[in-house]
């Protein structure tokens, strides 16, 4: 049993708390025996697991205190795993990109959205938030394991593209032939150059006297429904 806070991978945990160590190692964390067990059935092999001493969860126990003084949440927890950062080797329609995209709850949540509606590829560009930091990995809630994630910039996405924009672009129903749909931060949207880069603008209407605009998360996840309606509506035989 590990009972001493300088075990090396007790120090390891805890550096992958930082952006700069996860990107430098091309490790990162997961807490939680859901996560472990997302891992496992997407065919990721960690690194190591970690449990509490006398959970029963696995082999390599650690003393609960030592685990929960590691652990990023304020009730602890009984499976701390470190796996490898994957990459998506290509990337692939439809894609989602975003961009300015920082608070990584929303990123997480959106990785999840594409995983359980549109497939493809979600493209990472500058000023997002860390897929791999542990707010994005447990909004994602184990789809960051099998869900293609990329970082680059809009020109490496697949063309035609569609801007999501909160105000004038068409309906949402423009995206139907879009290989990359393009969604910036809440504030702030898409800067010129992104949308100088896109095809079409589009944007979901919203109610006469409701609220301004959608958080990017919810936004995200209406397009990829839509998207997906469409995909499965074209895959269907005709009656």
């Amino acid at each position: 049993m590990i009972d001493s806070p300088h075990n090396e991978k007790l120090k390891l945990v805890r550096k992958l708390r930082e952006r700069k160590h996860r990107e430098r190692e091309g490790l990162f964390v997961t807490e939680g025996e859901d996560l472990v067990e997302a891992g496992l059935d997407a065919g990721v092999e960690p690194r190591f697991v970690l449990t509490a001493a006398g959970s029963g969860l696995g082999d390599e126990e650690v003393d609960p205190g030592l685990l929960a003084e590691v652990s990023s949440l304020g009730s602890g927890t009984r499976a701390i795993a470190v796996w490898p950062q994957r990459w998506a080797e290509r990337v692939e329609a439809p894609c989602l990109y975003l961009h300015g995209v920082a608070d990584p709850g929303n990123v997480g949540a959106i990785v999840r959205t594409v995983h359980a509606l549109s497939g493809g590829t979600v493209m990472l560009g500058p000023g997002c938030a860390d897929p791999y930091g542990p707010k994005a990995v447990r909004a994602s809630m184990g789809s960051i394991f099998g869900q293609p994630v990329a970082k680059g910039g809009v020109d490496e996405t697949p063309t035609p593209r569609a801007a999501l924009v909160a105000h004038g672009g068409e309906a949402l129903g423009a995206i139907e032939a879009a290989g990359t749909l393009c969604l910036g931060a809440e504030r702030d949207g898409l800067p010129p150059e992104v949308l100088e880069r896109c095809d079409t603008e589009v944007t979901i209407p919203l109610r006469p006297g409701g609220v301004e605009s959608l958080n990017v998360a919810a936004a995200a996840a209406i397009a990829c429904e839509r998207i997906s309606s469409r995909a499965m509506s074209k895959a269907e035989p005709d009656a």
